[in-house]
């Protein structure tokens, strides 16, 4: 258990290590309860440190002996590390410790899953393996060597060695402890192998527990597609003998990209069409990219410290969504990425847990893995390409791989790279860097004399410990077009630097549509007196995709916030639109499924929010309810022809265009439900072929109220999997009605099926019930109950994943005095939790200091 009130660590207080490791021997002898770690580590001074004192961090170890060259020591050992005079010159440290893998529920360091060992050290978990600096900016080669019975032992790099009992891998790259990886166990591999541009054979093996091989077949070709493209894109070439894989079925995160032995949750690469939806299929593809991606933007150039973290992440899920735009459909993964981005990021942004891409503090590291610092991230990196072009952009790729490769850098260095490369200033844009928040745009127009002129003033709200937010450089990608639909002006990037700018168009004949924030230029609010029909012409003729599918967006957020708020609404254009766009041929199907999706509740209780009501779950769920059967009603004509087109005659494949239409006609049959009660579903269900058809019918089911006979046969046909019981629970609280979600949670949670120590179970209940939000949000309290009671439980087990749920609570400000009572009461409760870990404390302190 971690101290409940640890130090908070400063970005300001940054200094470099004493000492640096030239080369790291580790010698493992496996055994479930009492492991021992045979380290020996070779340190030399840092010609740049400001001190001398010699720190080793270390938690939950038993130190057996230690000798610094070859003679015993005594060193002074504390909760968080050890202490030891040293010589001022190179010198050998040798240490054994013994550790407990079965014990440690935590799954941080060397953990045991059904059997098998396996190891997670991003961000401090090596530091429960063996005494060591244990921060990014000490990197050493790693030789280990492991001893035991399992049939199969591997670690980071190329394997040196094996015999009976043993096997030793030697990683010839300089690497921190976090992208650490030991994995040991009864497996089996799907072995393949991938030629490098130039021409260096590299052996791919993908390790899983014998009975799911079956499942990598997806997995493998999108590691190789993944290879592929970064050589073709960046010009980047694997460097190692061997790239290697482990499906692990108890993992905090979805994978980690230790140096050649990527860890990856089995929720994230294994994948069968009988087992997997297409969103899984999409997902893996994209997990895999983002994690072998990471070899050069992370592991061969990695962080300085943890206050670089969107140095790499940011960066790399920005590759990933490029790779995805090229794999898929361009247009409809950007609305999926902006959808995604102010599903999570921007509810954080708008809460007690806003913090800036790059934090000046934190006190658990493990806290700040967010949306924030990922998705905002990407988007920054993608800012960033957008202002410098697509030739300066691989310029500058090519510069910074070529100084940094090799070391622990900072955002700065990232930044510097690009000012070299262009000659630009980017001083105002590390504001999106420093500043928590998301920027609000607010745009008047106005035509004269053949000028049409864009004012645009922005401003950035306070967020927890930031007041009186600097202009933001911000790229505003601007088409306009005709009364007659004909684009007048292409997409121009307006570069927004002040509080107040305007921008003019001139020699017009005609007052333009603007078409504003294309692709989604930037991460903002943009706020615009709009009308009804403006919103409808965009949605019809818009060249942009991302800004067509926006104008239908708003106007069905206008028509729920009328809704809620007792106010007339623009229902018909907003049918009128939809209908027109389904009969469009020529629109692609997955970007109709997208355009049938009205916004989330959730989205729309922000919405409220921020016009100054209080939101009320129950009546956003009824608005919802309500279209949903408005738009059941005035596509009834256009539904059935258009879901018979839907019909797939090929045999399943999640490719883009098959995925599309199946989008599509589960998005048809959601309609279609409303209007016959369920009988549609009840029809697809019984002879789907694939999970994406029998889960999205499931859903249907249960809406309908007769799902009862259909559930019960959907598990006792896949009880034995995992992740498809995962589906399961999660599909009855997701689709429950409100009033029936938190007692089907907590029925769930009693199920023999569900176990609170593996993670995707625990998010499949509870998970679930926050993504309910009248459900979760129920008037009497109960669902606040039921989340802090379960967190407070998991606490002690697997502090990470509690620490993570807490964030369920993070938009109780939105709310009326009673639920922000009640709230408060739950929150105040799991902080009276004894003995409660300091990621949930710091976690639960942050959101309750949003207290009005």
């Amino acid at each position: 258990m971690k101290d409940a009130s640890p130090q908070t660590i400063f970005l300001a207080d940054y200094t470099p290590p004493a000492y640096l490791v030239e080369d790291v021997h580790l010698t493992f002898r496996l055994a479930p309860s009492a492991t021992r770690v045979i380290s020996r580590i070779r340190f030399v001074p840092n010609p740049d440190a400001k001190s001398r004192d010699f720190f080793l961090h270390g938690q939950e170890l038993t130190l057996i002996r230690a000798t610094i060259d070859g003679a015993e020591v005594t060193p002074e050992i504390t909760e968080a590390g050890l202490t030891c005079a040293v010589p001022d010159a190179p010198f050998t440290w040798e240490a054994e410790v013994e550790i407990d893998p079965a014990g440690n529920t935590a799954l941080e360091g060397l953990y045991m899953s059904n059997g098998m060992y396996c190891t997670q050290c991003e961000a401090e978990g090596f530091r429960k393996i063996t005494y060591y600096p244990d921060r990014p900016d000490v990197m050493a080669p790693f030789t280990v060597r492991i001893e035991g019975d399992a049939p199969v032992m591997l670690s980071n790099g190329n394997p040196t060695g094996e015999g009976r009992g043993w096997a030793e891998w030697t990683d010839p790259w300089p690497k921190p402890a976090y992208l650490f990886a030991l994995v040991a166990g009864d497996l089996v591999a799907r072995e393949d192998s991938f030629v490098t541009m130039s021409g260096k054979e590299v052996a791919l093996r993908l390790w899983t527990r014998r009975g799911d091989e079956g499942k990598t077949a997806f997995g493998m070709e999108a590691l190789k597609k993944s290879m592929r493209w970064d050589e073709e894109v960046y010009g980047r070439e694997y460097d190692l003998d061997i790239f290697q894989i482990v499906a692990v079925s108890d993992f905090n995160m979805g994978a980690m990209e230790n140096k050649g032995l990527n860890i990856f949750n089995t929720s994230a690469v294994l994948a069968s069409p009988e087992t997997s939806t297409d969103a899984n299929f999409e997902r893996i593809e994209a997990i895999i990219a983002h994690e072998y991606f990471h070899n050069w933007t992370g592991n061969r150039i990695t962080c300085r410290d943890w206050f670089q973290l969107s140095l790499k992440e940011g960066l790399t899920v920005f590759r990933d969504q490029q790779f995805t735009a090229d794999m898929r459909s361009a247009a409809v993964s950007r609305i999926e990425d902006v959808m995604a981005l102010r599903g999570r990021q921007f509810r954080e942004d708008n809460g007690p847990l806003a913090h800036q891409v790059q934090p000046d503090s934190f006190v658990e590291i493990n806290n700040f893995y967010t949306a924030t610092v990922y998705e905002k991230g990407a988007e920054v990196i993608r800012m960033l390409k957008a202002l410098v072009g697509d030739d300066d952009w691989r310029r500058a790729l090519d510069l910074y791989f070529d100084r940094h490769d090799g070391q622990a850098c900072t955002i700065d260095d990232w930044l510097k790279v690009f000012e070299d490369t262009t000659g630009r200033d980017l001083s105002q844009f590390r504001l999106w860097y420093k500043q928590a928040g998301t920027p609000r745009l607010t745009v008047t127009d106005d035509f004269a004399e053949g000028t049409y002129t864009l004012t645009i003033k922005q401003q950035t709200p306070d967020t927890p410990g930031q007041t009186d937010k600097k202009p933001m450089l911000i790229p505003v990608a601007v088409g306009l077009l005709n009364p007659n639909g004909d684009e007048v002006v292409p997409t121009r990037v307006l570069e927004v630097t002040e509080a107040e700018q305007s921008f003019a168009f001139e020699g017009l004949a005609a007052k333009p549509i603007p078409s504003l924030l294309r692709g989604f230029s930037a991460p903002v609010i943009l706020t615009r007196d709009t009308s009804a029909e403006e919103r409808a012409f965009l949605l019809a003729h818009d060249t942009d995709p991302f800004n067509r599918w926006e104008a239908g967006r708003a106007l069905a957020k206008d028509v729920l916030t009328a809704k809620v708020t007792g106010r007339d609404g623009p229902e018909r254009p907003y049918l009128d639109a939809l209908a027109a766009l389904l009969r469009d041929e020529g629109a692609d199907p997955a970007f109709k499924a997208l355009a049938l999706r009205q916004p989330g509740e959730d989205d729309i209780a922000q919405t409220l929010f921020d016009a100054g009501h209080s939101p009320d779950p129950d009546r956003i769920h009824d608005a919802a309810e309500t279209l949903k059967q408005q738009a059941a009603e005035h596509l009834q004509d256009i539904i059935p022809r258009l879901a018979a087109e839907m019909t797939i005659d090929a045999p399943y494949a999640p490719d883009a265009e098959q995925s599309g239409k199946r989008a599509l006609r589960l998005g048809l049959l959601d309609l279609t439900t409303r209007l016959d009660g369920g009988a549609e579903a009840e029809a697809v269900h019984a002879v789907a072929d694939n999970m994406t058809l029998s889960l999205g019918s499931l859903g249907c089911l249960i809406e309908a109220g007769r799902a009862e006979a259909a559930l019960a046969a959907f598990h006792a046909r896949w009880q034995d999997d995992a992740l498809v019981l995962d589906k399961w629970f999660t599909t009855q609280i997701v689709h429950a009605a409100p009033g029936d979600a938190v007692s089907i949670a907590e029925r769930l949670s009693r199920h023999p099926d569900f176990n609170m120590k593996n993670p995707n179970r625990f998010r499949a209940v509870f998970g679930a019930l926050a993504m309910n939000p009248a459900g979760f949000h129920a008037a009497d309290g109960s669902g606040y109950r039921l989340m802090a009671e379960w967190i407070a439980r998991l606490d002690p087990v697997n502090p990470q994943i509690a620490a993570r749920m807490t964030t369920a609570f993070e938009t109780w400000r939105r709310y009326d005095g009673d639920r922000k009572q009640m709230i408060r009461g739950a929150l105040e409760g799991i902080a009276r939790t004894p003995g409660l870990s300091s990621d949930s404390g710091e976690m639960v302190a942050r959101i309750l200091g949003a207290a009005d």
